[in-house]
């Protein structure tokens, strides 16, 4: 009979079939986890030398056999091998070649339940801190984009219909506002990742006299989990990064919506720069705007893992369950997934190529300054609501005309209220309608580049 070689193989008297090995084995894909394992046990084999649980010795030969492992892996020459299933027994069986018997001294007063929740945890605190920084770089990329702008004007949109004339720094800096939320999110789960679970052992604790504070403090947690079975069971902290990965991604997504159509030759607004595109392999006029596309195409993958870690974690019994190990590989992606988003988006964004022109000309349309002229009759005297009957006549009456409300001859204009003068036509310009909108989170110019410079005055401090 061939012999078992998992660590707790001495209660079994059947050796692990080659299926099963493969089907339970997640070493190859936890190895990721390597340099946080190594970063984890460094500190505690510290904490186990200073309670005297270990010898100095030990703790030496311990420390320096994990420094070369962690050297090993880097290079890539550390050989993982799927019997001895996880990257916590891989590194363990290693670090018992190069120092003997100190190696198997490691893992006193530890489970692999708390060990792998803690890097995940360790992971994790990393993964975030570059999200954050990556979506203050898109950010910024939006605030520049925005600062050259301020006097674009577009045409605002409700219903995907000409609604009223905007800056299109003003639209710009409604990603920002997506985005800072978003950093916030991530930032606030921070707290809720950067706390200890280490010293829970396999779910009760452990009788040797450890002191998890210490350990806290080298690993730079904020604090420790309070309860031994939920420090192992716990992965509410993975299920929230999910949930804001989903909704950044879902802002990316409306994001890439707009981009697409605006890059379209019906809007012809921007020009996506040709690195980000690509051509067609039957025609040969095309210019596909892949990226935008594909951002919007991974939202459903980003969603999809979601539903896959709370579908996970419902139905399990406390404490650790073997079904935790089906948790790295979503977030993984995920990570991988919003992380080369945001780089790629933050270059695209700093590419575009805009025309105003084409913006402006487009606001033009769609009758966009009839709440101006509502607005222009209320200050008259008239109720809104009698404004806003008196408004849609005129459009009718200009849509008949084929004309824009500014193309209405005055003498037209009175047929409809002898309350418009020839000062009407101030408030039909595009300008103005935008000039009118000057109170906190209007779009007016001088409004919109006040709040320009007061996030990029945010994003310095």
């Amino acid at each position: 009979m061939k012999k078992n070689t998992k660590k707790w193989s001495e209660r079994f008297s059947e050796p692990t079939s080659e299926i099963v090995k493969r089907y339970t084995a997640s070493v190859n894909f936890d190895q990721r986890l390597a340099v946080f394992d190594i970063e984890g046990s460094l500190a505690h084999a510290e904490m186990l030398k200073k309670q005297k649980i270990i010898s100095v010795t030990d703790f030496n030969a311990i420390t320096k056999g994990l420094k070369q492992i962690k050297k090993e892996i880097i290079a890539q020459k550390f050989k993982w091998s799927i019997d001895l299933e996880d990257v916590h027994i891989n590194i363990e069986n290693r670090l018992t070649k190069i120092v003997g018997v100190a190696g198997k001294k490691l893992h006193t007063g530890r489970s692999r339940n708390d060990q792998v929740a803690t890097d995940m945890r360790l992971y994790l605190r990393e993964v975030v801190d570059l999200t954050i920084n990556q979506i203050k770089i898109l950010q910024k990329e939006t605030l520049n984009l925005a600062e050259k702008h301020i006097m674009t004007i577009m045409p605002g949109m409700t219903h995907l219909q000409i609604a009223q004339p905007v800056s299109f720094a003003h639209h710009l800096h409604a990603y920002y506002e997506m985005l800072e939320r978003d950093k916030a999110r991530f930032e606030d789960a921070r707290k809720r990742i950067n706390i200890l679970p280490l010293g829970a052992a396999a779910l009760a604790g452990t009788s040797y006299p450890i002191d998890r504070k210490f350990v806290a403090k080298l690993l730079k947690f904020d604090s420790v989990m309070e309860n031994s079975i939920d420090a192992v069971s716990d992965r509410d902290f993975l299920i929230e990064y999910n949930a804001n990965a989903s909704i950044l991604m879902t802002h990316l997504s409306r994001w890439s919506e707009e981009l697409i159509m605006w890059s379209s030759p019906f809007f012809e607004f921007i020009e996506i720069s040709d690195s980000f595109c690509t051509g067609s392999s039957i025609m040969p006029q095309k210019k596909n705007p892949d990226v935008p596309e594909l951002v919007r195409g991974k939202v459903g993958r980003v969603n999809g893992h979601l539903l896959s870690l709370l579908t996970l974690m419902k139905g399990q019994p406390l404490a650790y369950n073997k079904d935790n190990q089906e948790d790295k590989e979503p977030i993984f992606d995920v990570a991988d997934t919003i992380s080369d988003t945001l780089t790629i988006f933050a270059e695209m964004i700093s590419k575009l190529t805009i025309f105003p022109d084409n913006m402006e000309a487009a606001a033009l349309k769609g009758y966009s300054t009839a709440t101006d002229l509502a607005d222009y009759l209320v200050k008259k005297g008239m109720t809104f609501r009698e404004a806003h009957g008196v408004v849609a006549k005129v459009v009718k009456f200009a849509i008949n005309k084929q004309c824009e409300l500014s193309e209405v001859e005055l003498k037209s204009f009175q047929k409809f209220s002898k309350l418009i003068d020839k000062d009407v036509f101030d408030c039909l310009t595009l300008k103005g309608s935008i000039k009118s909108r000057k109170h906190i989170g209007g779009t007016a110019f001088n409004t919109v580049k006040a709040a320009n410079k007061q996030a990029k005055q945010k994003m310095k401090n």
